[in-house]
């Protein structure tokens, strides 16, 4: 591993887990998603004061980590594609692209991000947005080996769009191993994992990957059955969390940043967690 990559990893995992807390999601075109992200200065800075140990944000707001000073703020992991797919109704194409065509990695270069982040979806009957996503990686795969830049790959494995409303995450633990393990192959360097239907299964998905994974939160749930969920992700070996709804979503974010960093960094279980959100 270059010594670049791994200075970068550093920032992410330097106390050996990582919370990223992704608001991202206004490059996904849906409304819903937006909720909570209607002022991004006022998000960014509730999460700075936070101190999660990453930020995920796209190119257009990532400025608003990165302009301020001082050394002691979340890393910058960078969202470099966008798709459809998160849509109630089908579209009639399904796409997935990278922000960038030309040097995809440059404006995670500019803004020094620590790790880049792209999709590899697996939709019902749409395999050509699956090989759009295998596209996209390999390109950014060899950008991010000449400048020692980490990748991170998302497997999204989604159920039929009519099955609830809207392409939701498919917890078949088959499934998703299966996916992680094609994301193993096209080099990834941390893996964003959907949780499995039973925690317990998880640890395949951390074998299968053969780098860091961290749980991908999803739409938000009830906060203290998400605590107890993430407990049980990580003691089956996941490194971390990617959750945003489930964050800035909640009237009191900080608290929630607060819950699931005492579970990453200090073992807290999953009702300790509750316990030091109530308290603030």
């Amino acid at each position: 591993m270059r010594m670049n990559t791994l200075a970068r990893l550093n920032r992410l995992f330097g106390e050996g887990g990582c919370l990223d807390v992704a608001v991202d999601h206004g490059v996904c075109n849906e409304p819903s998603f937006l909720a909570g992200l209607e002022d991004m200065e006022r998000v960014v800075g509730t999460l700075v004061d936070a101190k999660p140990d990453a930020i995920q944000l796209a190119y257009g707001q990532a400025d608003l980590l990165q302009r301020r000073p001082g050394r002691d703020k979340p890393a910058l992991v960078m969202r470099i594609d966008l798709g459809n797919p998160y849509n109630s109704q089908r579209h009639r194409v399904m796409w997935a692209t990278l922000q960038n065509h030309g040097e995809p990695i440059i404006g995670a270069l500019e803004l020094d991000a620590a790790c880049v982040v792209v999709n590899l979806f697996m939709l019902p009957d749409e395999p050509d947005l699956f090989r759009q996503c295998v596209e996209n990686i390999s390109r950014v795969r060899a950008s991010c080996s000449l400048y020692g830049m980490p990748l991170m790959i998302e497997p999204l494995v989604m159920l039929p769009n009519d099955e609830r409303g809207g392409y939701q995450v498919d917890g078949d633990a088959d499934k998703i191993v299966t996916l992680v393990r094609v994301a193993s192959e096209l080099g990834a360097d941390i893996i964003k994992a959907d949780p499995t239907d039973d925690p317990d299964d998880f640890h395949r998905v951390v074998e299968a990957a053969r780098v860091p994974v961290l749980v991908r939160g999803g739409g938000r749930e009830d906060l203290r059955s998400v605590l107890i969920r993430s407990a049980a992700l990580l003691a089956q070996g996941a490194r971390g969390l990617v959750y945003g709804r489930n964050v800035y979503q909640h009237d009191n974010p900080a608290a929630v940043v607060n819950a699931l960093m005492a579970m990453i960094h200090h073992g807290a279980s999953g009702d300790e967690a509750w316990e030091i959100y109530q308290r603030g």
